[in-house]
């Protein structure tokens, strides 16, 4: 029995793909283009093949349950870029000692870590906005409804590629006791938790993460150049640090697209290679299943890495 011509086109394509012939990031031809081009393509010696466009459309959606390609309304279909995740290493460093990673700022824990990768970090400067604490914000801080906070907005790339973005929420009350670098659109050098500890003596000595899974918004689709249809999820990590009377004091949010992160905890004493040893264990685990097993887990599950002391 002859296969089905969509799987032909299909498999043509694919080939294409995978031997750079079309290029990652690149739009595939239009629709009727394909028709065209597979019509002449598959030729018998008496007559051209006759393509449909129902036919490229099987095709495309092949590829993309393969994760090969996407389609972005009103845009087109694209090839797939193949990301190399990176693991982040929630529970902070084990060379720098859990006393110091109390106080190093997220932004430098970030860069740290991905340095220490041999992998070019960047972080954009902050925006930094007044507002009215609500909902989740207000209810972290334990917080008033309508409180003033200020937030403090970044956006992360890894080789510069769009990585993650986050937005600290601290008590706008921490400006009238003397922290007003707070309001200043710039990085404090020495992490904001330190600048804090030594204007106010305010401690952190504490740390609690709640990890959700979610759809991606508008916002994030843009900045990330995620798929309109919602295949590629994201994870949300809400970080509420504590002083030592248990009082909450800031809440950051960070988001990650589960199609290029990796969250990891450590506890006790774990080789610091660790982290690279996950990406390279999942790529192998990826390849005896097949890039459409791979693009599916990454982009529609959570993938928690823990790697506990023995």
């Amino acid at each position: 029995m002859p296969e089905p011509m969509y799987k032909r086109v299909a498999e043509d394509l694919r080939g294409r793909i995978e031997s750079g012939d079309i290029a990652p990031g690149s739009k595939l031809p239009s629709e009727v283009e394909l028709m065209d081009e597979y019509g002449e393509k598959f030729r018998t010696a008496s007559e051209r093949a006759s393509i449909s466009r129902n036919t490229v459309r099987d095709a495309i959606r092949l590829l993309a349950t393969r994760g090969l390609v996407v389609t972005r309304h009103g845009k087109g279909t694209f090839v797939v870029r193949q990301i190399d995740p990176f693991v982040s290493t929630l529970s902070g460093s084990p060379e720098v000692g859990r006393e110091t990673v109390r106080y190093m700022s997220e932004v430098d824990r970030y860069a740290s870590e991905v340095e220490a990768r041999g992998r070019k970090p960047d972080v954009t400067v902050p925006r930094v906005e007044v507002q009215r604490a609500s909902g989740r914000v207000a209810s972290h801080l334990r917080l008033a409804e309508g409180t003033m906070v200020i937030s403090r907005y970044q956006e992360r790339s890894i080789d510069e590629t769009p990585w993650s973005m986050q937005t600290t929420f601290y008590p706008m009350e921490w400006v009238h006791q003397g922290a007003d670098r707070l309001l200043i659109a710039e990085n404090i050098t020495d992490g904001i938790i330190k600048y804090v500890a030594d204007v106010l003596h305010v401690k952190q000595v504490g740390l609690h993460d709640l990890i959700t899974a979610r759809v991606a918004n508008s916002h994030e689709v843009a900045f990330f150049d995620l798929p309109e249809d919602g295949q590629v999820a994201v994870f949300e990590v809400s970080r509420v640090g504590f002083d030592e009377n248990g009082r909450p004091l800031r809440l950051t949010v960070t988001v990650y697209p589960a199609d290029r992160n990796y969250l990891a905890y450590d506890d006790g004493q774990v080789p610091a290679n660790v982290a690279a040893q996950d990406v390279s264990a999942s790529g192998a685990s990826d390849k005896s299943r097949g890039s459409g097993a791979r693009s599916r887990e990454r982009s529609l599950s959570l993938r928690m890495l823990t790697r506990q002391a023995a």
